[in-house]
């Protein structure tokens, strides 16, 4: 049984700060991909850059720690929830610049895999690789997603930073220190929200973007499972990739509850239906483990952990 701690926010200064806006005890696992996840004690949803921004000051300045929810891929929210407050980001504006130099400018909200169909229906390439990716360009700048040989860092043109002491700032691919699935943004969580960014883009056919695009989602769809997951579990360690690792550990297929290991790419953890946090949290322990047992090799989360461990 799930054991909940009582709130501990400051109810009433964050309703006379928000309003009605603030929601209280929302579930949290229909905002998440995987389907998982207990409630926040406070959810505040906003749906513009500057909604995103006055949220982030005002619960700094009331010393409060939030916790920012894009497209709820990359994350595992505790059956316990959340006692921070959480905010829903629903900032979705889309701008393309075209002509010589093309380009893409977004709220954080906006989610990726729309903005690469968009680019490509204007005949403008450089996200091939983005298509069918879950989650936001907030998220994407966080983490550095990638696929297909490529990420977010080598399109970055810009990011718009709020940061906490700092104010807001357009940060450079420099400035945000990418590496592996990694910025310094993913490193310092509270202390800065991605409001936007803006991606350089390129000149291409659309016929040629659209057939590169069909290659990478059937190629998707033949090497990862459908249904409820979390996106890629474990980061690949150099020179190796999880999901071999963890199958040759013999984990694949490996079943807690109606929390599975895929049967068909053992980097992905699905949710069969109704599944548990704590049982998706067991099967990466025992992962990590058979892993580090057979190969001596420990497996980084790619997946943030939320909430109460």
């Amino acid at each position: 049984m799930t054991t909940v701690t009582a709130s501990v926010l400051p109810i009433d200064a964050l309703l006379a700060a928000f309003g009605q806006r603030l929601r209280q005890q929302q579930p949290l696992a229909r905002y998440t991909s995987a389907r998982i996840g207990g409630k926040a004690d406070a959810l505040l949803e906003v749906t513009t850059q500057s909604e995103l921004a006055e949220a982030a000051r005002t619960l700094w300045d009331l010393n409060q720690p939030f916790f920012v929810l894009g497209g709820g891929s990359n994350v595992l929210i505790s059956d316990a929830g959340v006692r921070q407050v959480v905010i829903l980001n629903q900032a979705g504006e889309v701008r393309f610049a075209e002509g010589e130099h093309p380009s893409v400018w977004a709220e954080s909200g906006a989610g990726l895999g729309a903005i690469a169909r968009q680019a490509a229906a204007k005949g403008l390439g450089g996200l091939e690789w983005a298509t069918g990716i879950p989650g936001t360009l907030g998220g994407a700048v966080v983490g550095n997603a990638g696929a297909h040989g490529s990420d977010l860092a080598t399109l970055l043109d810009l990011a718009e930073i709020l940061h906490r002491t700092q104010g807001m700032k357009e940060w450079s691919a420099e400035d945000l220190d990418f590496g592996y699935r990694q910025s310094w943004l993913k490193g310092q969580a509270g202390e800065a929200v991605v409001l936007g960014a803006r991606l350089k883009l390129e000149n291409k056919p659309a016929s040629q973007i659209r057939s590169q695009m069909d290659a990478f989602l059937a190629y998707r769809r033949l090497t990862q499972p459908p249904g409820a997951s979390m996106g890629s579990m474990f980061k690949n360690p150099p020179g190796d990739s999880a999901g071999r690792l963890i199958e040759a550990a013999g984990m694949k297929g490996k079943r807690i509850g109606t929390a599975q290991i895929s049967s068909l790419h053992a980097n992905f953890f699905l949710n069969l239906g109704g599944a548990r946090a704590a049982d998706v949290h067991a099967l990466i322990q025992e992962a990590r483990l058979a892993v580090h047992k057979l190969f001596g090799i420990e497996l980084e989360l790619e997946i943030g952990l939320v909430g109460e461990w």
